[in-house]
């Protein structure tokens, strides 16, 4: 069963750096999914972007943007750092925002909504 965004925020909030742990007891891994509406500057380009983290019940144990898989990120409070094809890209799950940076010839932000 999927669990809200709500959760992995609170889960998130409440653990903070000690979502980089490994966990003593590892829960079930559930999965919550976005949609952010990226727009990028200077073209004004709007790209919906995905993402996807997997979580047990400590610690995020994968991301996914657009569907593939990152090799590193980390979570500082509630946002997700990583990057993908060159694109540093920051998800915060409390204020559901999206920031990235395409080194330093693009800049994008949006706001994301919580799926199904």
């Amino acid at each position: 069963m999927k669990t809200g965004w709500w959760a992995l925020a609170a889960a998130t909030l409440s653990g903070g750096p000690a979502l980089a742990r490994a966990p003593s007891a590892p829960g079930p891994v559930q999965t919550v999914r976005w949609v952010c509406e990226a727009v990028y500057q200077p073209s004004r380009a709007v790209w919906p972007r995905t993402v996807e983290l997997a979580h047990d019940a400590q610690r995020v144990t994968a991301v996914r943007i657009d569907g593939q898989a990152v090799y590193t990120f980390l979570v500082e409070g509630t946002t997700v750092f990583t990057s993908q094809d060159n694109e540093r890209i920051q998800f915060d799950t409390a204020a559901l925002s999206w920031r990235s940076d395409f080194r330093g010839l693009a800049q994008s932000q949006g706001r994301c909504e919580p799926t199904d």
